[in-house]
């Protein structure tokens, strides 16, 4: 992608101009008018309340008590232990706000910018066109519309930092360079979602065409082989273990394999590419009842299932007429620019899923099949579609671009024309039209200034260029419902919140050496999901696409609870008066509505309101365990405990169902109580005569190990879900201890034994 003569720019200008426009675009969320909402704050927030609130207290966020009866918070791709925004913002503050969390978001989007500038700036292009390819990769397309998709936004937005020292390590065959590439390569794929799969083939393809367009490809090889070697083995020093962890975490967890029609159902619809023209042809920006874009049901049975802001590729007509103008005049397979449009094609069919056959054969690729949304390319999408554009601005103020703009003037009008045969013929609502006028302002507003701009200087044409892309921007990508709503709404996941109800449940919640009082957030609203991470409470749900599968399949925790409707009662958990409640100590139902609108099973008494504040109820489940106990005598688990529920008359105080083997019985009696309680330590005293069983109602993990007076004993998987040790007679110290590095060993030399 070299220039014969490449002439770097200075950079304080178009970084200063990029700076500028940044703030203006991104202000509605860095002064706290707005926030990112839905997953951003919803799950990604509480991930990070709970880190910074752990790291400050000097406990290890590596697990957390608080959503699931506990999860490995270092093996989920979903945590922010392996974000380095995020975990930067949790070392600086314990206690992290809405707004702090979006400049850290809005700060990657500068970095991943900053590296698009560089990138033009190392080619010798005009830095006007880097100016025009930061800002459209910034705030457009996926960037912009999906913005509360945070580890995908990071993903993209290492890609052209990484790039760049890529480019630099085999430009100048340096090993430093070569070690930047693959640390940043490795922050990339550390956010382990399927653009960091896209991004690392766009960077191994990046080092393959370097080969290829070398006049002398096997010494570019060799020469070039340090600097790759470095970067390989810094991209793997780094990533290796993250991603072995989440690999062993996702092969317990409850992600169903994932085939190529299921995959096929997250493709992006051929209809958005109309989106490309007008940003908000299909009302993503809401209210939902303006949407009409597929899937919806104005086009009937897709088969599609993608969220209303998933196929929004808009990026300004600035940038479309750019791109335009290259196709007309050919430039768009110049030699500097023609891998970034090759790449964009295959993108752009990858994305299109099963709406092309190419997707078959991109379905052969390793992990393509570990994602279940081709749509998801469009982040990617967006990317090179930036670059192109502020190719096409290079070539533009640099008096090289052939073109007139009558014939790309003629092009935006025809898809104009097709977008208004649309509205027609699907019976469009009326915001259909206004946005199909924004959009043709735009594009007659970007002719404008393409067509008179000759007329100035380099500098003040492209201050120009840029003014009117912000202001399009501004207006169709700015602030919308999908992409930033009141930080009251989110307000109660803040670690300050004065909400009355997580006051109330506060004084309810009972802590001591044998109670740790759990309780189940169900049907309160979007935002309550993981409230338990903000609040440290313990929560039997919580809100998480991955989970343990044996936990999911047992207790019914499903991917979210923000409905009563959304509560399963499986047949292990068959309703909130059931043995595995009370196993797992669930004291209270926290709800909108009463517990038996919910669980039709449920006598109306069984539950007693506890409190109200809020319009939220609190009721008891009086006949909750406690956190610790020891039990006389075990039986071997049913191995159709899931399917077929606990058999009849179980008492669990009394007879613990355990997975291997079957240890003893011994008299009854006996007692345990709590030492200390951590995240990652738990430690326990029992007294028995004899011996027995000690429970305790947490979440079993192979990572976990246990220790009986400084001595390692092994832990039982006991009713399915939590822990279970056999301790001696007398007095005995039982120490529980998350070790991931270890565990992962075992797991490691296990799988190694194995025919």
């Amino acid at each position: 992608m070299l220039s014969q003569n490449p002439v770097p720019f200075r950079l304080a200008l178009p970084l200063g101009l990029f700076a500028f426009g940044w703030f203006i675009l991104a202000a509605p969320w860095l002064l706290g008018h707005v926030t990112i909402p839905w997953d951003a704050k919803a799950h990604w927030y509480p991930h990070l309340v709970f880190a910074a609130r752990s790291l400050h207290a000097a406990a290890s966020p590596s697990w957390t008590p608080n959503i699931f009866a506990g999860s490995p918070e270092i093996a989920d791709p979903q945590s922010v232990l392996f974000s380095a925004p995020l975990l930067a913002l949790a070392a600086l503050t314990a206690k992290p706000s809405l707004t702090a969390m979006d400049w850290a978001v809005f700060a990657m989007l500068f970095a991943g910018g900053t590296g698009i500038i560089l990138l033009f700036r190392d080619r010798g292009w005009h830095w006007g066109g880097g100016l025009v390819a930061a800002l459209a990769f910034a705030f457009g397309a996926a960037a912009s519309w999906r913005i509360q998709h945070l580890s995908q936004v990071f993903s993209l937005c290492w890609w052209p930092i990484a790039w760049w020292c890529l480019a630099r390590a085999l430009d100048r065959h340096s090993l430093f360079y070569g070690i930047a590439a693959g640390l940043a390569a490795a922050l990339m794929v550390l956010g382990r979602d399927q653009v960091a799969l896209l991004c690392a083939y766009l960077l191994a393809a990046t080092v393959l065409a370097h080969w290829v367009a070398a006049e002398r490809p096997w010494a570019k090889v060799g020469a070039t082989l340090g600097p790759l070697t470095a970067a390989a083995l810094t991209g793997a020093l780094v990533v290796a273990v993250p991603v072995l962890m989440s690999a062993l975490w996702g092969a317990e967890s409850n992600r169903i394999v994932i085939d190529e029609t299921g995959a096929g159902r997250g493709s992006l619809h051929p209809a958005h590419l109309l989106t490309w023209i007008v940003g908000n042809l299909y009302g993503a920006a809401g209210p939902l009842a303006e949407h009409w874009g597929p899937p919806s049901p104005t086009w009937g049975e897709t088969g599609l299932f993608l969220a209303r802001n998933m196929g929004n590729l808009y990026a300004g007509a600035l940038p479309l007429l750019l791109v335009l103008g290259l196709l007309r005049s050919g430039a768009l397979f110049d030699r500097d620019i023609r891998f970034v449009t090759v790449a964009l094609v295959i993108m752009l069919l990858y994305a299109l899923g099963w709406y092309t056959p190419a997707f078959s054969l991109f379905w052969q690729l390793p992990g393509v099949d570990l994602f279940r949304r081709p749509a998801d390319a469009t982040f990617v999408i967006g990317g090179l579609f930036a670059i192109l554009a502020g190719y096409g601005a290079h070539r533009l103020l640099t008096g090289t671009l052939q073109t007139n703009w009558r014939v790309e003037a003629l092009l935006a009008a025809a898809l104009v024309t097709l977008a208004s045969a649309l509205i027609v013929s699907k019976g469009a609502p009326t915001a259909a039209w206004t946005n199909l006028a924004i959009a043709a302002g735009s594009i007659a507003l970007s002719l404008l200034v393409l067509g008179l701009g000759r007329r100035l200087p380099a500098a003040g044409w492209t201050i120009l260029l840029g003014a009117v892309l912000l202001a399009d921007l501004r207006l169709t990508n700015g602030p919308s419902e999908s992409t930033a709503l009141p930080p009251a709404s989110y307000a109660v996941l803040e670690p300050g919140s004065a909400d009355p109800a997580l006051a109330l449940i506060r004084s309810l919640i009972v802590r001591d050496a044998t109670r740790r009082d759990r309780l189940e957030l169900i049907g309160l609203g979007y935002e309550w999901q993981n409230v338990a991470m903000s609040h440290d409470f313990e929560d039997v749900l919580g809100f998480n696409p991955v989970r343990s599968a044996a936990f999911a399949n047992l207790v019914g925790a499903e991917d979210i609870a923000a409905l009563p409707g959304q509560r399963r009662f499986p047949p292990a958990f068959p309703s909130y008066r059931s043995e595995l409640a009370d196993i797992l100590g669930l004291r209270f139902v926290v709800t909108r509505v009463p517990p038996g609108d919910i669980d039709r099973r449920l006598a109306a008494d069984a539950l007693p309101l506890v409190g109200e504040a809020g319009g939220i109820r609190i009721h008891e489940n009086t006949r909750a365990l406690p956190r610790v106990w020891v039990a006389p005598a075990a039986m071997e688990t049913p191995p159709d405990l899931a399917a077929a529920g606990f058999p009849s008359g179980l008492d669990p105080r009394l007879t613990v169902l355990v997975e291997g083997p079957v240890p003893p019985a011994r008299q009854p009696g006996g007692t345990a109580r709590i030492l200390a309680y951590g995240n990652t330590a738990v430690t326990v005293e029992t007294t028995t005569a004899d011996g027995g069983i000690l429970v305790l109602g947490d979440a079993w993990h192979p990572w976990w190990f246990a220790r009986i007076n400084g001595r390692d004993v092994p832990i039982q998987r006991a009713f399915g879900v939590v822990r279970a040790v056999e301790v001696p007679g007398g007095s005995a110290t039982v120490t529980f201890t998350f070790e991931p590095l270890r565990g992962l060993w075992r797991q490691i030399q296990a799988g190694s034994r194995r025919p």
